[in-house]
Formats: structure tokens, C-alpha cells, sequence
């Protein structure tokens, strides 16, 4: 079955707007400023967890309280 030069330019332009919106997609999702934005949003809301606030509280009065010691000492 042959296509004429027409339907296979209209297959050709369909192609590249298709690419032009996946690159985009890409150029957004892989922008730096948004994948920094987005790590510090995902460690802050973990930091903030109860579990992981306290336990990090701990081991700060732990390390804290071993460098008093050793001065004391």
C-alpha cells in the first residue's frame, strides 16, 4: 500500500510536535532549581517526623554530652 508524499508529511509533522512536548516535559522535570526544591522539601519533611526530630535530638544531647565529658575530664 503506498503512501502518497502528503500523509507521510502529515505522519512526520505529528512525530515532531509529539517529540517537542516530551522534550519539553523533560526540560521541565529535569530543571535544577526544581530538583534541589524538591530534595529539600522531601529531607524537611522527614527532619520533621517526630521519630526522626527526636531521635536527632537525641543523639545531639548524646554527642554534646560526651564532648563536655571529654573537656571535663
Amino acid at each position: 500500500m503506498a503512501r502518497d508524499a502528503d500523509t507521510i508529511q502529515a505522519e512526520i509533522e505529528r512525530a515532531r510536535d509529539a517529540l517537542a512536548v516530551t522534550v519539553d516535559e523533560l526540560t521541565i522535570r529535569a530543571n535544577p532549581k526544581k530538583l534541589v526544591n524538591d530534595a529539600k522539601q522531601t529531607v524537611t519533611s522527614k527532619l520533621s517526623a517526630p521519630k526522626v526530630k527526636y531521635a536527632l535530638i537525641g543523639v545531639g544531647v548524646l554527642i554534646g554530652a560526651l564532648i563536655v565529658r571529654r573537656i571535663l575530664k
